[in-house]
């Protein structure tokens, strides 16, 4: 959003690492790239968006049921694994200094929110004093009292009758009352108008009420404009100019705390130069935290490390090539992606490599990108021209230009503008681009967007859609001949609060399963590369594909497609080695006897490929662990939207824990969470407890001799559970440390 950026793995895999100070140093050096950017903003007096210091992260809401599309952006389903890996992006992102902070980091969304996504502004979540204690805030009062996080952004939900943001218990008692919390609230986008709206919350007659009530719980700062309205709620009585000020003190103190205010070079980041920005040394970091990140879950007979002495390796899969799917969402802009398929080639520069997509992550089909087959009329360059403007009828100069080449999809959620300068509302965007038919054929264009847009062919209107937001793309097939040119063109005009612009362009044949299997009979081994995509798990997505809905999963098991891919590829008699993409568990007890070895690659950031070729070939030893539960099917979960049992709460949503994540399973899962394989063997020596008993507010130290009893050298991850006998309710156990450690072959520590 702000040009070039170092792309780490997305927030689940970075958990997968378990790795504290690793990710302290990540986030150190993403704070400095943020700084950098601000520097060399503010020297060419660019004062534009996303070139300011306030970061709305970590999302350390608990992923408590995987079916959620945005639990890729949390650090998983435990409390104390995400106040840990939390506090350390907090303390990485707002430095050390002690007079002014690095960046604003943002702690959300407070609280009780976990999804559905498709139900997010209306759901009204009921949840046990204990749950609430101690399973959804013990990460947000971690980040408050260790790390002083300066921003906390509400939820879009309600909590026991009222929105978060508006919520007394949440917002009065216990972050301001209980917690002293001092900083900024800032709401989450246009979570405010969700108060008025009927269909939504509905708790509040109108925007000025809904303002007020708003503020007056010390929602400092929205994102959306109900806060206009602040002069009619003044006016109407139902707030006070002295209770504004004091959410205006808190957000004036932002720029005093971070310097803005003061001369440039006053702080310690001031001198930080642009040139760090995607630097050796910080693509450096992000390889070594993708490798941290690498979870080998099975590995039959040690199938893997494979030998790089192989002549002839099958890598199949829709994901295999794909490289915007290793950015997870959320995502910056790195500068070169390593896909799972080059990062393989490069390990096996003298083999033959079959690659074949298979099929498609959910329909039976075999689709191929020709967005490489673009050019575009403003430089020749190979993309599409893209032009956004700031009214909703292609009026006047565009504000903002890009060529892209990655793939059309455009989405303002979250307070995302689609690019530079252009407005939440009201706009247009113009894509528009020469296709060279790279062959005789059928070519398919593909085009789901929200509000109105038209799509064209030489000029001619092909497709069109008047109002709404459709959830099925709408395809149309036109016959190509090799090297012809086809000017292309779709215009997009935003009626509504949200945009969604999704353009494909591809071939697209039935899968041919038994031609695939037939060709396939000499390899060494294969390589499926599969799972999910942020295509298909997001935030808010109109997503028809069967088994999603809105962003989440209806069902945690693989899309059949690829179960049936897994099943035939299993009969060719050589090892298959499954590379699962997503940012969540699934549920393969269905699939398991179809693959030798399961690697979870999470979505990795750029450079993922290169991470996931080194642990199959040996040149990094996996230490990766769950930081979720893989649960054996969707039936070992409870329904998402089971009614709340408390009597006084009817109709709202059930967010108890009970029967939910390792900690009040009773069931045994797939893969447990923590659970990761190695290349070595280790070996655990008798605890030493440095007392007895265990007191309130008391630490008790506790050492572990760990052994490495083979000849390869490796990471290994300690954990220690404690439970309470006493305690029927309590949690079966809960994580109350770890440690990641490097132990050499033959060694111990």
């Amino acid at each position: 959003r702000a040009g070039l950026a170092t792309m780490y793995p997305q927030a689940i895999a970075m958990a997968a690492t378990w790795n504290e100070p690793g990710h302290f140093e990540a986030f150190t050096i993403i704070s400095d790239e943020a700084r950098a950017k601000y520097n060399e903003a503010i020297r060419n007096n660019n004062r534009g968006r996303y070139y300011g210091l306030s970061f709305w992260t970590p999302n350390i809401n608990i992923f408590r049921d995987p079916r959620w599309g945005r639990g890729q952006e949390t650090y998983g389903e435990d409390p104390f694994l995400t106040a840990r890996m939390g506090v350390a992006a907090v303390k990485g992102l707002q430095g050390d200094d002690p007079d002014y902070y690095k960046t604003y980091a943002c702690a959300k969304h407070f609280a009780v929110h976990s999804g559905p996504e498709w139900n997010r502004h209306s759901y009204n979540a009921s949840v046990s004093e204990r749950d609430l204690r101690e399973t959804y805030l013990p990460a947000f009062k971690a980040l408050v009292d260790e790390a002083n996080v300066r921003q906390v952004m509400c939820a879009y939900n309600a909590f026991e009758g009222e929105p978060c943001c508006g919520s007394g218990r949440l917002m009065i008692d216990i972050l301001r009352g209980e917690w002293g919390y001092d900083g900024m609230v800032v709401s989450d986008c246009w979570g405010i108008n969700d108060f008025f709206v009927p269909e939504y919350h509905g708790t509040h007659p109108s925007p000025e009420s809904a303002a007020a009530d708003a503020v007056i719980h010390t929602t400092d700062l929205e994102c959306g404009d109900v806060y206009n309205n602040l002069v009619l709620s003044v006016e109407q009585g139902l707030i006070t100019e002295e209770q504004i000020d004091y959410s205006l003190r808190r957000v004036l103190r932002a720029w005093f705390e971070l310097g803005m205010l003061d001369p440039v070079d006053s702080n310690p980041w001031s001198k930080l130069p642009y040139s760090i920005v995607d630097s050796p040394k910080h693509r450096e970091n992000a390889l070594k935290v993708a490798r941290e990140s690498m979870t080998l879950l099975k590995n039959n007979n040690k199938v893997l490390p494979l030998s790089k002495d192989v002549k002839r390796i099958a890598v199949i899969g829709a994901n295999a090539a794909d490289t915007a799917m290793l950015w997870g969402n959320y995502n910056g802009t790195p500068s070169s992606t390593v896909s799972i398929l080059d990062g393989i080639k490069a390990k096996l520069p003298d083999a033959e490599i079959i690659y074949d997509r298979g099929c498609d992550l959910v329909d039976p089909w075999v689709r191929a990108s020709l967005y490489d087959n673009f050019t575009n009329s403003r430089d020749n360059s190979e993309g599409l021209f893209v032009e956004f403007f700031n009214n909703n009828s292609f009026d006047g100069e565009p504000v903002a230009t890009e060529i892209n080449n990655e793939g059309i999809l455009y989405n303002n959620s979250g307070g995302t503008a689609l690019a530079q300068g252009v407005n939440m509302d009201n706009t247009s965007t113009r894509i528009s681009g020469t296709f060279i038919a790279p062959y005789t054929g059928k070519v398919v264009m593909s085009a789901r967007t929200s509000d109105q847009y038209k799509l064209y062919l030489d000029n001619k209107e092909l497709m069109s859609q008047r109002g709404g937001e459709a959830f099925i793309p709408a395809e149309y097939e036109f016959d190509a001949i090799k090297g012809k040119s086809y000017d292309i063109k779709l215009e997009h005009s935003q009626t509504g609060r949200r945009v969604y612009i999704d353009f494909s362009i591809f071939s697209k044949e039935p899968a041919q399963f038994d031609a695939l299997v037939e060709g396939l009979k000499d390899v060494d081994a294969i390589i499926y590369v599969g799972g999910l995509s942020p295509r298909l798990e997001g935030e808010e997505m109109p997503v028809s594909a069967e088994g999603f809905k809105g962003g989440d999963r209806e069902r945690l098991e693989l899309p059949a497609v690829q179960s049936r891919i897994l099943a035939d590829l299993k009969t060719v008699g050589k090892p298959v080695i499954f590379v699962l993409c997503s940012g969540s568990s699934l549920a393969l007890e269905a699939d398991e006897q179809n693959y030798d070895a399961l690697l979870a690659a999470w979505y990795g950031g750029q450079a993922a490929g290169t991470a996931v070729a080194d642990v199959l070939f040996g040149d990094y030893n996996p230490a990766g662990r769950l930081p979720v539960t893989f649960y054996k099917s969707t039936e070992q979960l409870d329904n998402a939207l089971k009614e709340a049992d408390n009597p006084e709460h009817q109709g709202f949503q059930n967010y108890n824990m009970e029967g939910r994540t390792y900690r009040y399973m009773t069931e045994e899962p797939l893969y447990p969470f923590g659970h990761g394989l190695s290349y070595s063997e280790f070996e655990y020596g008798d605890a030493q407890l440095s007392g007895d008993k265990l007191k309130a507010a008391e630490g008790l130290k506790i050492v572990i001799p760990v052994y490495n009893n083979s000849s390869v050298a490796g990471d290994e991850v300690v954990q220690l559970y404690v439970k309470r006998n006493d305690d029927p309710m309590a949690p079966l156990m809960s994580l109350r440390a770890f440690k990641r450690v490097f132990i050499e072959a033959g060694a111990s520590k």
